[in-house]
């Protein structure tokens, strides 16, 4: 072989290490990701829109929401039964929602619902989440068409 197949060779072989490398990490931080995942509901409050009054009235609904469903949840022992805790208490989260915004003179509405949203890496304290796929309790004020809020309802 001569010397610029040898080069190549190399340089082939070193692409296809990394490659595979970069691969497995992926994999595993997929894996790592998808194991949380199936143990964490999470918290995901989608404000209006990003004025300074919808982004204030939005931390003021997940205060709100928190208070309201907090109670609740401190029985829940597994994310069983937080999902249908939650889900048992759904018209009353809606309607603290849109208490909360009338409240406040907005007349848009809220929604909420159980569902699969990704979310970025987040840090809560001594804990990361990975980006990725999760299960969340998902308000939606209005359009939905601000900066998001997140956190952790299970485990507490």
């Amino acid at each position: 072989m001569d010397q610029t197949k040898k080069v190549l060779c190399r340089v082939l072989m070193a692409s296809l290490l990394v490659a595979a490398y970069f691969g497995k990490t992926c994999y595993i931080h997929r894996s790592y990701q998808e194991d949380i995942a199936k143990r964490v509901l999470r918290f995901h409050v989608l404000a209006n829109s990003d004025s300074e009054a919808d982004q204030n009235v939005k931390k003021q609904v997940r205060d709100a929401v928190g208070a309201y469903i907090e109670p609740y949840l401190l029985e829940c022992e597994n994310i069983e039964e937080t999902r249908a805790t939650v889900n048992d208490h759904m018209d009353e989260i809606i309607a603290v929602s849109k208490e909360t915004l009338a409240a406040n003179g907005f007349t848009y509405g809220a929604s909420a619902e159980l569902t699969h949203t990704d979310f970025p890496e987040k840090t809560y304290g001594d804990y990361t989440f990975p980006e990725g796929n999760y299960e969340a309790l998902e308000i939606t004020l209005g359009d939905g068409a601000g900066h998001n809020w997140w956190c952790v309802l299970y485990p507490n």
